[in-house]
């Protein structure tokens, strides 16, 4: 079953202005199905078993105003894999918002792109926009934690299902919000996440022990409100960020969403221990940038090696107009940069692995997060007016080795988390799982890649019934963490 070609999908907002983000690759469906007995071109590896989830904005109802990337509701998309047979299932977050908004069968809200005054309700901080849970996934203690990108609460769903839990309180210990993308240390279990907001305390950074309550919470001094996005960890620390991207002050008095990239400021990382006090916090200054997305980061002796990937200019140039501006916001252009951060000295080091390729999204194997790790498996990112992702990067620590797949002309792909074989013993002794949508068909597919040797192709192809948007993040969950 095709869907009609993209080039007629409907534009989903009242501005009456067409928005590259409501059409093509990106236009939502809103049919919810699960389907088995797939047709695959190749052969699933029997020892892939798990399931691939990946979440992304789906809005189900017209804009009240014009539509911003972010504001979709969140939809989980998932392959789960089984002894060489695939599942394929997708369902809607069924948010505090969502249900809301299903039981007035309209939207409530506006979107970032307009005055939020009249929302009926926003996250804990107070910033009255629709907490849709639509960017990451988490799997913590059974569950897949669905977070939103400016602070919200985590929603749990069953993995296998896609059934939302509900919003997630860690047993009536988590009080206030919920950042995007928490870090889980596979080897004690603990999950280290932060909140932020407008208003003091703008930085909150805690611990959610292996027992699935917050254990630890401590509130940190910023010079003002932040927009940070990620923090990582390594074996005894997590590192914060204070960047000098912030929302104007000025446009939010009057209840517009603006944001401010100031080139006088540096970038500050607070490397804390990982149960530290605010007193603990050891603040290293680097050149002034922004950082959606940590590779991994990890300790040698006294020095900890942060991988990210970094945007020199995070601030729009030149654009004219609402939708020429959440355009180029929008636009990633992202460089993978290395940090070292001295803990004798105080001294950062930093500089770029890969100077030219436009790469995001990265992915590592999840059971080393905060030890050292070999290789990242990144998106490339194209030349394009909207986010488009055309190939995948493998990256090698150890040999400065780069491997590259192209979907092909016309088709782009999704996050690749790495997914580990039953018994693997390396972090690429495993496979490479993704999305892929072609443009000029209106058609979708799941595709396994060998992580050891991306240039070798597809090992399998799983077409799927619909198309699925393109979107944000993406996880894996191994068989034995479902069982």
């Amino acid at each position: 079953m095709r869907e009609p070609p993209m080039a007629v999908a409907t534009v989903m907002d009242r501005s009456g202005e067409p928005n590259p983000y409501l059409l093509g690759v990106y236009a939502p469906v809103h049919e919810e199905v699960t389907a088995e007995d797939l047709t695959v071109v190749g052969e699933i590896p029997r020892d892939l078993n798990g399931v691939y989830l990946r979440n992304g904005p789906n809005a189900r109802h017209p804009m009240r105003g014009r539509y911003h990337w972010f504001d979709g509701d969140g939809m989980v998309h998932a392959m789960h894999f089984e002894n060489g047979r695939a599942r394929y299932r997708n369902r809607y977050i069924r948010t505090r918002a969502f249900e809301a908004e299903s039981a007035a069968g309209r939207s409530l809200w506006t979107g970032v792109m307009e005055n939020a005054a009249d929302n009926p309700f926003g996250n804990g901080h107070g910033l009255n926009l629709k907490d849709s849970a639509n960017t990451d996934l988490i799997f913590h203690r059974g569950k897949v934690l669905a977070t939103w990108y400016l602070c919200g609460s985590p929603y749990a769903l069953d993995p296998l299902s896609l059934d939302t839990i509900g919003a997630e309180t860690f047993l009536d210990t988590l009080t206030g919000d919920f950042m995007a993308h928490p870090k889980v240390d596979a080897r004690t279990g603990e999950m280290f996440w932060f909140d932020y907001g407008p208003r003091p305390p703008y930085l909150r950074y805690g611990v959610v022990g292996a027992g699935g309550t917050v254990e630890h919470l401590v509130e940190l001094d910023l010079p003002g409100a932040r927009l940070p996005h990620d923090l990582a960890i390594t074996e005894n620390h997590a590192v914060l960020m204070d960047l000098p991207l912030f929302q104007d002050r000025d446009a939010a008095r009057e209840g517009r969403y603006k944001l401010t990239f100031d080139r006088e400021l540096p970038s500050r990382f607070g490397v804390i221990p990982r149960r530290g006090l605010a007193g603990d916090v050891r603040w290293f200054e680097a050149k002034p940038c922004y950082i959606y997305h940590v590779v991994n980061a990890w300790e040698s002796g006294d020095e900890i090696t942060m991988d990210v990937c970094r945007v020199a200019r995070p601030a729009p140039m030149g654009a004219r107009g609402p939708l020429a501006r959440m355009l180029s916001y929008l636009k990633l252009d992202a460089r993978m940069y290395r940090y070292r951060f001295d803990l004798r000295t105080g001294i950062t080091s930093e500089g770029y692995v890969d100077a030219e390729q436009n790469t995001e999204f990265p992915s590592i194997d999840a059971r080393l997060t905060g030890y050292p790790t070999r290789y990242a498996y990144n998106v490339s990112v194209k030349d394009a007016e909207t986010n488009l992702f055309d190939g995948l990067i493998r990256y090698d620590n150890v040999t400065g080795e780069r491997q590259r797949y192209d979907f092909g002309e016309h088709r782009y792909g999704s996050e690749a988390p790495f997914a580990p074989r039953d018994g693997a013993i390396g972090e690429d002794d495993g496979y490479l799982v993704t999305f892929v949508t072609d443009e000029r068909e209106g058609a979708s597919e799941v595709q396994i890649l060998s992580a050891a040797d991306l240039t070798a192709g597809p090992i399998a192809r799983v077409l799927l019934p619909r198309r699925v948007p393109l979107g944000f993040h993406a996880t894996w969950v191994r068989a034995d963490q479902l069982r």
